[in-house]
Parts: structure tokens; C-alpha cells; sequence
């Protein structure tokens, strides 16, 4: 049996931990450092976990080529030569050591995406505690491969990748020396449509793979990542933004500060919720237990008078004998005289007198 756990700079990710909340800065600095440092600062401040960046350059993710090829069609990015978006989406290297820095002076981890080998090695440089294998990468096992090679942790996203594709993934990470594994479903859509997140796929990773599993999530809100921690999810990635207004290549499907602290509580909410199996009163309805129904007199009963259906109900409060008892207490006879509104107890029942009292 594989670990289902794994550790990126000291925290815990895994059952039976919080949920790890990564927000993705992407291209949302806008070529800005200023503003990429922003968004650190708001990322921190919304409860997030981790800053994760994307260490690329247009020349090492593809070429400069003008065939239909090399044009996006659909989506966000319609029309646009990869080469184009990619320039203007990549985080300059130049940066990275000012939001590694940042990252310390924020107490924030900061790990990155690398797109081919050199990416790794630039990141070697700058202690990157941990190495995330973005959806359209699943299949280069070169580059899981070399990014396992370091011993630090891989986190795979699987979005395009089908379940033969993740095993040689997995299958690679660990025979390269992986220091921890864990994988991310993933719908490579942006955005993508909560109908479409499969998000039971989640619990069957963990079995079929033994790892720790996540959820890349590229859906409008908050509500199929809180889901997905239902469901065993313990890393949650979420694009963010300073603005939509902004713009930016991810913009449109990115959290803005509100809506990052929003997800970052209530995935911590999802998961308290979780608990253990329990059918015992938790603490919070110990002292609300008084207030289901019981065995009430409602009418005025006389010494020997029968008890009926009119003059004794199953009523809230709870200080009176539970309702279950009700059948077998019809056509007895009042011991002594009851006022109504009176709990009724066994000494308050001809020939029920030493019958052992109950809770409600």
C-alpha cells in the first residue's frame, strides 16, 4: 500500500489534513511584477496556502509558427496564435526569485509548473520545494521523469489524460525517485461546466492510484471545489486574480480576493464536516435533547381515571416518558390525581410503578 500523504516545505497534505489551497497566479500578473507580488499579498490574505506559478517561455512551450496548427480555436483564446498568448501569459524567469522571496516574507509556500527540462533546472536554483506536472504535460514522462529526479514532491493534474496515460504518469514519478505523489482531477475546459466535473472520479483515483488526490478546478464559484473535499479531495487549485475587470489572459475564469477567502473557509468548513461516523448526540444537541417530544397530561385526570387519547399527548418538551410508550399506556389508570401539563412518569400508572424510567 502506497502513502496517501505527501509534504511540500513542512505542511501536510493528505487525509485526514485540512485541505491545501493553492490560488494560480498563471498569466494574471498582467506583466507586472508589481502586480504579481499583489497578488501574492491578497492570496496570503484570503487564507490560501500556496502561490503556484508557471516557469515557461514562449520558445520552450512552442514555436513561433503561423499554421493553422498553431491557432487556437474556441474557447478563451480564440483565434490566437500560441506563440502570442504564450508570451504574453508567461511569467518572466527574471522574476522568480523576488516571488520566491515574497513567498518567505509571506510565510507562503511558492512552488511552480515547469514545461521542460530547463524549467527544472532554473527552479533547482531557487530551492522550489515541490514540482506540479500541469494537464497538457501528463504525457511527457521525460519531464516527469526529470522533475521526480530531484526528490521533491510531483502533483500531476490529469485533465486530457485517460486512465492507461495517468498509470505510466504515476508509474514514472515513482520510479524516478518522486518525494511524494499526488494527483489533481482536472477538467481541462476554461471554463469549464460543473455538469462535466465527474468529481466521483475523485475517491476512485485515490483507491486505483494510492495517492493523495486534488481537484484543479477551472469552474465558475466556489461550489464544485467545497464538493470535491466532501469527496476526499485535499489539495484544491483554483486560478486567481486581483481583478476580472483587469483582464488578462486568465481572467475569466480566475477567484477574485473575495471569492478565494470564500472558497479557502468553506473547503476548511467542508472538511471539519466530514468528522467520523457518529450516532451518538454530539455535544451541541446534548442540551437541546430536552426539547423532543415526550408523554404529557393535557387534560386534568382524577385518581382511577383512564388514561386516553384526550387526556394525555406526545408533546414537546422531553421531560415526560418517551412516545413509544404511548400504546401501552391507553386504557391504564391514573395512580393518583395529574393536573395537566404534568410529565407523565411510570409511578403515575396503576401497575407501572416500579417499571424502570427511560430518557426520552
Amino acid at each position: 500500500m502506497k502513502t496517501h500523504t505527501l509534504s511540500i516545505s513542512g505542511r501536510t497534505i493528505g487525509p485526514g489534513h485540512p485541505p491545501f489551497v493553492v490560488a494560480e497566479m498563471s498569466g494574471n500578473h498582467n506583466g507586472d511584477l508589481d502586480r504579481a507580488l499583489a497578488i501574492m499579498e491578497a492570496a496570503k490574505d484570503a487564507g490560501a496556502d500556496a502561490v503556484k506559478l508557471q516557469t515557461y517561455t514562449a520558445d520552450t512551450i512552442t514555436i513561433d509558427h503561423d499554421s493553422p496548427e498553431f491557432l487556437i480555436k474556441g474557447g478563451p483564446w480564440d483565434g490566437r496564435r500560441l506563440y502570442d498568448l504564450y508570451q504574453e501569459a508567461h511569467t518572466p524567469w527574471d522574476w522568480h526569485e523576488a516571488l520566491f522571496d515574497k513567498g518567505r516574507e509571506l510565510g507562503l509556500i511558492v512552488f511552480s509548473s515547469p514545461f521542460d527540462e530547463t524549467a527544472v533546472g532554473f527552479l533547482e536554483k531557487l530551492d522550489c520545494p515541490a514540482y506540479k506536472i500541469a494537464s497538457f504535460e501528463a504525457v511527457d514522462l521525460p519531464l516527469i521523469a526529470c522533475a521526480a529526479a530531484t526528490g521533491k514532491p510531483v502533483i500531476i493534474s490529469t485533465g486530457m489524460a485517460n486512465q492507461q496515460e495517468i498509470d505510466a504518469a504515476v508509474c514514472g514519478a515513482r520510479k524516478n525517485g518522486a518525494g511524494g505523489l499526488a494527483l489533481l482531477h482536472c477538467v481541462s475546459a476554461y471554463p469549464a461546466l460543473p455538469e462535466e466535473a465527474n468529481l466521483r472520479t475523485i475517491p476512485h483515483m485515490m483507491a486505483n492510484f494510492e495517492v493523495a488526490v486534488g481537484l484543479s478546478d477551472h469552474t465558475p464559484g466556489i461550489g464544485v471545489a467545497v464538493a470535491s473535499v466532501a469527496l476526499g479531495a485535499c489539495f484544491i487549485e483554483k486560478h486567481f486574480t486581483l481583478s476580472r475587470d483587469d483582464g488578462g489572459p486568465d481572467a475569466a475564469f480566475s477567484l477574485e480576493p473575495p471569492g478565494l477567502e470564500t472558497l479557502t473557509r468553506e473547503c476548511h468548513a467542508a472538511w471539519e464536516a466530514l468528522g467520523d461516523v457518529c450516532y451518538e448526540r454530539t455535544p451541541g444537541e446534548k442540551s437541546n435533547a430536552l426539547f423532543r417530544r415526550s408523554l404529557y397530561v393535557v387534560k386534568d385526570i382524577a385518581q382511577g381515571e383512564a388514561f386516553t387519547e384526550e387526556n394525555i399527548r406526545s408533546i414537546r418538551p422531553g421531560h415526560g416518558l418517551p412516545p413509544k410508550h404511548y400504546g401501552e399506556i391507553l386504557g391504564r389508570k391514573a395512580k393518583h390525581a395529574l393536573a395537566r401539563g404534568a410529565a407523565l412518569q411510570w409511578p403515575d400508572i396503576e401497575g407501572m410503578e416500579t417499571k424502570n424510567a427511560e430518557k426520552p
